[in-house]
């Protein structure tokens, strides 16, 4: 079955599962929810661990023999599988769901993976693991939840962030939570052990304690830009040049997320409710919001003119024109936004 972060607690409690699965990208939400559940099934007594490791020269048969090699006096163990990739070979199917006919009351298996490809979960094989045990699919603390997940952190730890403080200690620290994490622990220094109110935090404090550890990536920056979000745009951009990233994969990713667009755009212009649209496209539960954005604004033409200016990037990037690849590039940014734009090329 599928579970949300939320219901695990219920979950563990209420049911005596022989698999739980955590799928996700997301380094500190995974290992704390995988504490979370060793915490709960070592209370029961599951004493030893056993990791298996896998990548593409992994024997499985170390796996089986695990699972099979207990005895009447052996104790309870968690067997825990990390996956190198998304994509589980056929061998390694096979050793899951054999176990799986006739799991043992005496193992917890804990598989913990990358984001699984949309297709992955509605494929025989994982839908028959599934009903073993618990899927959850652990995704990345999004900007706009990033402010409600940094105060309930800090909150723990007898802090309190005023809006502007914690504005600003998001903005520093989006996209790396371990760094977040950190900076939290660098606070809680702060914080004197005979007071009982809370450390009020503020906007001076940040900027005097908290480095700027904020990562970004390509498909940030498309969703900003499909958000209509300008000015976080033309930050990630930014952010992304400063780092060195090559400008080819940038427009790679624009150029995907426009042709993936035109389709349900057209659909749209056809009637259909953009919820069905995006279901019928498979889109991420974590995109919704930016391809629902972008559907309610952007026609086919404009997306077309984009595409041609994805195509004058691309040629500037391989010295066939004289344009500023990442002028044009925060450009193209501020067009898909909805920016209005005003520009003169007189490129040979």
């Amino acid at each position: 079955m599928k579970i949300k972060p939320e219901q695990l607690n219920r979950t563990l409690n209420s049911q005596q599962l022989a698999l739980y699965w955590l799928s996700g990208d997301e380094t500190l939400l995974i290992q704390e929810t995988a504490d979370q559940i060793r915490l709960h099934f070592r209370e029961q007594d599951f004493l030893e661990r056993e990791v298996f490791n896998v990548d593409r020269s992994f024997n499985w048969q170390h796996f089986s023999h695990a699972v099979g090699n207990l005895s009447l006096f052996s104790q309870r163990k968690i067997i825990e599988i990390r996956l190198g990739s998304a994509k589980l070979e056929e061998v390694g199917r096979k050793a899951l769901l054999d176990y799986l006919e006739e799991p043992s009351p005496d193992i917890l298996l804990l598989i913990i993976s990358p984001k699984l490809e949309s297709g992955t979960a509605n494929t025989k094989w994982f839908k028959a693991i599934e009903a073993s045990g618990a899927f959850m699919q652990i995704w990345p603390i999004n900007r706009e939840g990033l402010g409600a997940w940094l105060a309930q952190r800090l909150i723990r730890e007898g802090i309190s962030a005023a809006p502007d403080a914690l504005e600003l200690l998001a903005n520093k620290v989006e996209g790396n939570l371990l760094a977040a994490m950190q900076e939290i622990e660098k606070l809680k220094l702060l914080v004197k052990p005979d007071e009982k109110s809370p450390l009020q935090l503020d906007v001076n404090t940040v900027m005097q304690v908290v480095a700027d550890s904020s990562r970004y990536n390509v498909y940030q920056l498309v969703d900003a830009a499909l958000l209509g979000d300008a000015v976080r745009s033309q930050k990630i951009l930014g952010a992304l040049r400063a780092e060195g990233i090559f400008p080819l994969l940038i427009v790679g990713a624009i150029t995907r997320e426009l042709r993936s667009l035109l389709p349900m755009i057209e659909k749209k212009q056809q009637g259909q409710g953009v919820n069905a649209i995006m279901q019928t496209a498979h889109v991420w539960f974590n995109r919704k919001q930016a391809v629902g954005n972008a559907l309610q604004r952007i026609n086919t033409g404009q997306v077309w003119q984009f595409l041609d200016h994805t195509r004058l990037i691309d040629q500037s990037i391989k010295g066939m024109s004289r344009a500023n690849t990442w002028d044009e590039l925060s450009l193209l940014l501020l067009r898909i936004s909805g920016q209005q734009t005003a520009t003169l090329r007189q490129f040979a």
